[in-house]
């Protein structure tokens, strides 16, 4: 008899790393006060009472218990699209909009609607784990794109343009970027969108955390006023943190009409539609929760700075980005691997924060911290317990 086997592509990736680095934290028994936890990029403070009601209400309603359009509720396409046109001044139709159930999802539905299995996606190093195994999983070759740690991990162009020119169909970046925090500059957008033009290729920007950009940043670029920018560019985003609601499972693709077209093939045949009744919900909550957006932004750069505050008076340690909701920051210990650190520290401190090497190659000497996790009290336990 011959034993069944499952896909080699995907019995070949390792455990969710989340649930493993959680695990360690079990193990803590609380000696210096309550644990940190510093790992899994969600909100520290919950959802507000009217998107709750929102979402209660828009759940009771006997229509939403039906299949939706694939590209998402009109309302949705029509509100975001207005959102991000107001945004970033371009000329958006809800024609520009694919609503998908998060953005892990809208990277998979547009990584296989511009990329086939033998073909070759640029990511940047350090890059966005589920990335890496979402093409790894669909046989999709990976290519690394250099990120100087001493110029703050931005990528650099010229590392961008060699993965390009060896035939990569798709440069995929995060910006802000997980797991560092790194804010790409307008400018370095722009390069990058014009290497991918040079050469036919497809840039995928995720702006997951755009919400948590500074008030004084501006505009994160200016891509959608490129002419013919939908031949080139696909912008993803996720609803879970600006509203907290992770479990709801709600993201955005921005594209060109043809490009949402082909989107809409893949999604059909992965899920048919996002959740319905958080779509309505969000409709109304987009306009309704600007202004406690607009608080929670300036909450998570409180502790933002409360984290920066730790670690000046922390010299064996350093910061290596930081910004929206992540810190990429290098730890002492030269010997050791980035697992045995972080393993350590949620077992021994307290401290839950995922290993550097999870995030790519070379990795070892960093720590993510996804700090928008705790408040600034708790993130003020970490100066004495790094020490």
């Amino acid at each position: 008899m011959i034993a069944a086997k499952p896909n080699t592509l995907v019995a070949r990736l390792s455990a969710p790393p989340i649930p493993s680095v959680v695990a360690w934290s079990r193990e803590y028994k609380g000696e210096k006060g309550p644990l940190v936890d510093l790992s899994q990029a969600v909100p520290g403070y919950p959802a507000h009472p009217e998107m709750l009601r929102l979402l209660g209400e828009a759940a009771g309603q006997q229509a939403m218990t039906g299949y939706g359009p694939i590209e998402g509720e009109p309302l949705l396409r029509k509100t975001y699209a207005a959102h991000v046109a107001d945004l970033y001044g371009a000329d958006l139709s809800a024609g520009n909009i694919h609503i998908t159930a998060g953005c892990n999802q809208a990277f998979m539905c547009s990584a296989i609607a511009l990329a086939g299995a033998g073909d070759t996606v640029a990511l940047t190093n350090p890059f966005y784990f589920n990335h890496d195994t979402t093409l790894s999983m669909l046989g999709i070759g990976r290519r690394l794109v250099d990120c100087d740690a001493a110029g703050g991990f931005l990528p650099d162009p010229r590392s961008a343009e060699a993965a390009l020119a060896a035939g990569a169909k798709i440069l995929a970046v995060v910006s802000p970027n997980n797991p560092t925090g790194a804010v790409y500059p307008p400018e370095l957008l722009h390069e990058l969108f014009v290497l991918c033009r040079k050469y036919g290729a497809w840039l995928i920007l995720d702006e997951t955390y755009r919400e948590f950009l500074g008030a004084d940043d501006g505009r994160p670029h200016a891509l959608l006023s490129e002419p013919g920018w939908e031949d080139t560019l696909v912008l993803l985003y996720s609803f879970s943190k600006s509203f907290c609601i992770p479990g709801h499972r709600l993201g955005a693709i921005t594209a060109g009409p043809k490009l949402i077209a082909e989107i809409a093939k893949v999604m059909d045949n992965m899920q048919i539609c996002a959740p319905r009744s958080a779509q309505v919900a969000v409709a109304s909550a987009l306009p309704a929760l600007a202004d406690w957006r607009a608080g929670n932004r300036l909450e998570i750069a409180r502790r933002a700075q409360a984290l920066r505050q730790v670690f000046s008076g922390l010299p064996d340690w350093e910061i290596g980005a930081i910004g929206a909701y992540f810190a990429f920051v290098r730890h002492p210990h030269a010997d050791r691997s980035s697992s045995e650190i972080a393993e350590k520290l949620a077992k021994e401190s307290g401290i839950v924060c995922l290993p550097g090497a999870y995030f790519g190659e070379g990795q070892e000497r960093y720590l993510r911290l996804a700090f928008a996790n705790a408040d600034v009290a708790s993130i003020g336990l970490l100066s004495e317990r790094l020490r």
